[in-house]
């Protein structure tokens, strides 16, 4: 498909019209649509061998595999725009070089023509010799290998399991291989899955006479993802059990807490404290970890996809690659999917022991802030009291002195003669002043509760 750019879709008008016939592209239109010819699978002629390789590109950058890729013949001039859609196939005269960028991992898959004498002597030094790369550019791929697989591809007959052993037993060197009719019998795939001396893994795949070379590169595609997806959903598994201590030691020290709780001799700071530090290890593994488990699962999810799109049939007396892959596969996803559960339910109940001690904070500190206010009600009361007797007190001190200054007044007025007798007016007056005292007193108070 002929490359076209968004800006020459939206102003190139069909011939006859003189403006475009729809509105402008949204940005993203011409990515998305081209997304479903992004990968198309390889053409493969029949007998091959591809050798693919998968490495993790966790710091490597497309610039480094960029770099790596113009170190082949004629690819001097190859620059890091090629590389933008995650996908570059490299044509040469007798093979053709795949490379494909993913968000964790990278591959490469090399196709040529199989070595004369490959699968009949198997041997892997004389095989890694006739690559149509040298082995030291394989090596010096950037990135650490995660999968790497050689497939032979031939025509044969599929109907004749046991000539099928026996074609694939120089090239497996296995007495049992693991072995599938695929597609409605049109094609038989044999493995043994373990890895040589080289690191390689090996594939023979067996197609009648007359097998399109599409329909031979769609089935070395969904094998070689199969096998990909597979030990990339196996990352979970280490980190799982490294997981399962810490994970038993935070659930014994929750229910410790939760112990300590029901007592009441337990300092609500000193558990508090403790549950603070037991929720940030179990966020920290949560935020390290959780990418990881939900990576897995997704991986599984994709290892069942090309399972199914195989649609394998048994062949008599040999178990299936699916099968084997599911049954094996299947107890290290129910580890990760376990602990993955255990993460989310630990943390959970963290959060319930939180509520819950946050709650018996809350009530103590109610219960210390109703008996506070009550020391300060009692306290009122009794500063009332002192205030009613001081006040008291203090009416009959200012009564004192007032009628001692009468007195005094009357002392001077029979001093210049006035008839009057002072002890006797002043004692007539000490009611009047009484009244008075105290009269001004109430009003006094009365215009301060008026103010407030």
């Amino acid at each position: 498909m002929p490359h076209t750019t968004e800006s020459s879709l939206a102003r190139a008008p069909l011939a006859g019209l003189t403006a475009p016939a729809l509105p402008p592209d949204d940005p993203a239109r011409v990515v998305l649509h081209n997304e479903v010819h992004a990968r198309p699978p390889a053409r493969i002629r029949l007998p091959a061998l591809v050798v693919y390789v998968a490495v993790l590109n966790d710091g490597i950058t497309r610039e480094q595999e960029c770099a790596h890729l113009r170190q082949l013949p004629g690819q001097g001039e190859l620059t890091s725009d090629a590389l933008a859609g995650n996908f570059l196939r490299l044509r040469f005269a007798d093979h053709t070089l795949k490379w494909e960028r993913h968000t964790e991992f990278s591959r490469y898959s090399l196709v040529q023509a199989l070595p004369e004498g490959a699968l009949s002597e198997g041997d892997e030094a004389q095989l890694i010799a006739s690559l149509a790369v040298p082995a030291q550019w394989l090596a010096a791929i950037p990135g650490r290998t995660v999968a790497a697989i050689m497939m032979a591809m031939v025509h044969g007959e599929v109907d004749d399991p046991v000539a099928m052993r026996q074609l694939a037993e120089p090239w497996l060197n296995s007495r049992e291989p693991l072995a599938s009719w695929l597609g409605v019998r049109r094609s038989c795939a044999m493995t043994d899955f373990r890895l040589r001396p080289s690191g390689f893994e090996r594939l023979l795949v067996i197609s009648p006479p007359g097998t399109s070379e599409l329909r031979v590169g769609r089935i070395s595609q969904r094998l070689l993802e199969a096998e990909t997806y597979r030990l990339m959903a196996l990352r979970g598994l280490p980190v799982a059990k490294e997981l399962a201590p810490m994970l038993g030691e935070a659930e014994s020290q929750l229910a410790g807490i939760t112990a300590r709780m029901e007592g009441a001799d337990a300092s609500d700071q000193e558990l508090l404290d403790t549950l603070i530090g037991l929720a940030a290890r179990v966020e920290r593994a949560t935020a390290s970890h959780m990418y990881r488990f939900s990576a897995t699962m997704a991986y599984h999810g994709l290892v069942e996809q090309r399972i199914e799109q195989m649609r394998e049939t048994p062949i008599p007396g040999t178990q299936m690659l699916g099968e084997f892959l599911q049954r094996r596969l299947a107890p290290a996803i129910n580890t990760v999917q376990a602990t993955a559960q255990r993460l989310n339910a630990l943390s959970q109940r963290i959060e319930r022991t939180s509520a819950l001690l946050r709650t018996r904070v809350d009530i103590a500190t109610e219960s210390q802030n109703q008996q506070l206010l009550e020391k300060l009600t009692r306290g009122q009361e009794l500063q009332l009291r002192l205030q009613s007797t001081v006040e008291g007190l203090s009416i009959a001190a200012i009564s004192y002195y007032v009628i001692s200054l009468l007195l005094y007044g009357a002392k001077a007025l029979k001093s210049v003669g006035v008839p009057i007798h002072p002890e006797l007016a002043a004692g007539a007056l000490i009611p009047v002043v009484l009244w008075g005292v105290w009269r001004t007193t109430r009003r006094i108070h009365e215009k301060l509760h008026a103010g407030h």
